[in-house]
């Protein structure tokens, strides 16, 4: 398997932490530490005589007192640590998932798939997928489960394969074909017969031949989704079923099976 690819470098990465770790460092002091590091900044500039202070100037010697108050790493330093984890992230087992798992088995993540993730507890499979040069989109019905997988993302380096979108899953419609769908058992929690049968129909529609969809069951408490009502939704795809302490998730692949 090739390296995945990643659109956005790691050097810019680097350049949005340092940002993302400044600013965040001037949020959190009084005002008055900001002017002491200010006065620290326009002694530091007039020692350099061949430098005519500008505004520019003193902003970018404040930026460079905060970054060396905070020790943040060198670019190779924290590109060595990006990559480990990088590392780290492309293993099933950084997830808790076995080679049986629907996500590992499926082979998603071997290709530069175009995955659409739903339901809560999805962070570990939408990063997996990152990891592994997948495009990924996540939609959560709350902010907070949205901002959590993309802080995650940003963490690990691979915002530019992940995007979160706050929006009903019941009622969501893909704006670009998918390769794969991955939903958990929270996915279609709540809705109606008539609404989780539109969602998985505008999901399907949305997915490329040859594209696969993982959907698992909803366990004892929620609204019933059993495998009988999704072998009937997907009629015509080829499925296999997975066992696991969660629920079962049906492995449906479109197109495999439409000619006999």
């Amino acid at each position: 398997m090739t390296s995945p690819v990643y659109h956005r470098s790691l050097r810019h990465e680097y350049e949005l932490y340092v940002e993302r770790e400044i600013e965040a460092y001037k949020e959190s002091v009084p005002r008055s530490v900001l002017l002491s590091i200010g006065d620290e900044a326009v002694r530091s500039l007039a020692a350099e005589a061949q430098f005519a202070l500008t505004e520019l100037l003193l902003w970018e010697e404040v930026d460079r007192i905060i970054r060396l108050r905070l020790g943040i790493p060198s670019f190779q330093a924290w590109r060595r640590r990006r990559l480990r984890r990088l590392a780290a992230y492309r293993r099933p087992e950084h997830w808790g998932f076995d080679a049986d798992t629907p996500i590992v088995r499926s082979a998603i993540g071997q290709s530069e798939a175009r995955v659409l993730v739903m339901g809560a507890t999805t962070e570990g499979s939408a990063l997996y997928l990152a990891a592994h040069g997948c495009e990924v989109t996540t939609v959560e019905p709350s902010d907070d489960a949205v901002e959590r997988v993309m802080a995650a993302a940003f963490d690990a380096g691979i915002t530019g394969r992940v995007h979160g979108l706050v929006a009903n899953p019941g009622s969501f419609a893909p704006d670009a074909p998918l390769t794969a769908v991955v939903c958990t058992a929270a996915a279609f929690a709540g809705l109606s017969l008539a609404e989780r049968t539109q969602a998985i129909t505008t999901l399907q529609s949305a997915t490329l031949d040859g594209g696969v969809h993982l959907v698992q069951t909803i366990v004892a408490g929620h609204a019933s989704l059993t495998l009988e009502e999704l072998a009937e939704r997907y009629h015509g795809w080829s499925m296999s079923v997975t066992p696991a302490d969660s629920g079962p998730t049906l492995i449906a692949r479109k197109g495999a099976a439409e000619v006999s």
